[in-house]
């Protein structure tokens, strides 16, 4: 690299700067504190986990009953048929005592 001198609109440094703690918000905005930076982003996380805990809890609800529903009917249908069964096995008992 050739050692040129820069031209004279190229600022350059003149002064050293220290570089300090990161301002929590923009130069515009008021400064917030790290607990107050803290307690908006725990309550962004609270909805956010929230929102997604009860979508993964209603998915997995769904895919649960729609495996137990094909068990539930059968068992369904073998009370009604042992109902049904006993009924009329009582009322031909009734009928026979006549």
């Amino acid at each position: 690299m050739t050692n040129r001198t820069p031209p004279r609109f190229v600022p350059t440094l003149t002064e050293v700067v220290h570089s300090g703690p990161v301002p929590l918000a923009p130069a515009s905005g008021p400064a917030i504190s790290h607990e107050q930076l803290a307690q908006r982003v725990l309550q962004r996380v609270d909805l956010a986990l929230d929102r997604r805990l009860r979508e993964a809890i209603a998915t997995v609800v769904i895919q649960q009953t729609e495996q137990l529903a094909p068990l539930l009917r059968e068992q369904v249908e073998l009370a009604v048929r042992q109902v049904i069964a006993e009924a009329v096995a009582d009322e031909i008992a009734r009928l026979s005592n006549r």
